[in-house]
């Protein structure tokens, strides 16, 4: 069987890099860096909060960039909430937003308002105008658990469009098969991905000096420095700091070269996995 690798038009043993932008729309600071990240730094794609009360403005400034939907069940922060875009109480908290952590979702959520829900907000996104180009899950919700993992499948089928995956080393620990599943549906995905914290350069670093032929998925969560983003997020001088690595280190962009690397992004993906 060819490798994905292959299957994409290269060598077998090329090194294949999507490097995403995550949370877009999640506030005016996010939707600045990545739209910078995308345009004139190194990132490839990026995933769309539909929920945040920003990502209309992120819509509003589309130029048509690889995007794709991060699929949004939890809101995490303490002083800035958002909620569902469908009726669905069992999505809500005590606080009138989604809730703050993925095992209140798991334990109070009912998966029939899950899909609703994720459905609308794929939905969302094509109507304000994205050329959506893949799908993932804030906070992993919809990845580690069987049930919610067959809502993310289910929707990738629906619409054609691949899936950020766990590597294989999580398989043992979360303990299904998800990417054999996922693949008997004919849905891509990387082969690889590095799963970091925000502000996570040196891990980033570390796994780019040491790629394996193949596509690696790594992630960043760029955002300007603002009073709005230093009010909302607890992290966001870690943020601020993936921005500059993406739109301004030099070193890293050479990093990227030296490692032989060559960039996609996940339209690629898409296109085959639509052919």
């Amino acid at each position: 069987m060819s490798t994905l690798a292959e299957r994409l038009g290269y060598a077998p043993d090329a090194k294949l890099v999507i490097i995403n932008c995550d949370d877009l729309g999640s506030s005016r600071s996010a939707n600045v860096a990545i739209y910078e990240s995308l345009r004139t730094g190194v990132a490839t794609s990026a995933t769309l909060m539909v929920p945040c009360p920003w990502s209309r403005d992120a819509a509003a400034d589309y130029r048509g960039e690889d995007v794709g939907v991060h699929l949004t069940l939890t809101s995490e922060w303490e002083r800035y909430r958002w909620g569902p875009i469908t009726r669905s109480p069992s999505l809500l908290d005590g606080d009138g937003g989604f809730p703050r952590t993925v095992e209140d979702v798991w334990e109070h959520a009912d998966i029939e308002e899950v899909t609703k829900e994720c459905r609308a907000q794929i939905e969302r996104a094509i109507l304000w105008g994205f050329d959506v180009s893949h799908l993932d899950s804030h906070m992993g919700t919809l990845q580690l658990k069987p049930e919610f993992f067959s809502v993310y499948l289910e929707l990738a089928c629906e619409f054609a469009l691949p899936l950020r995956m766990a590597g294989a080393s999580a398989e043992p620990l979360v303990g299904f098969p998800f990417r054999r599943i996922a693949a008997e549906e004919g849905i891509c995905f990387s082969d690889h991905f590095i799963y970091t914290s925000v502000g996570s350069k040196k891990a980033i670093e570390k796994a780019l000096s040491q790629l394996r032929p193949g596509v690696t998925e790594v992630y960043f969560h760029p955002a300007v420095d603002t009073d709005e983003l230093r009010s909302s997020h607890p992290d966001w001088a870690n943020r601020v700091e993936d921005h500059a690595t993406l739109c301004e280190d030099a070193a890293f962009a050479d990093l990227i070269t030296r490692s032989d690397a060559t960039l996609i992004g996940y339209r690629e993906l898409r296109e085959i996995q639509r052919s």
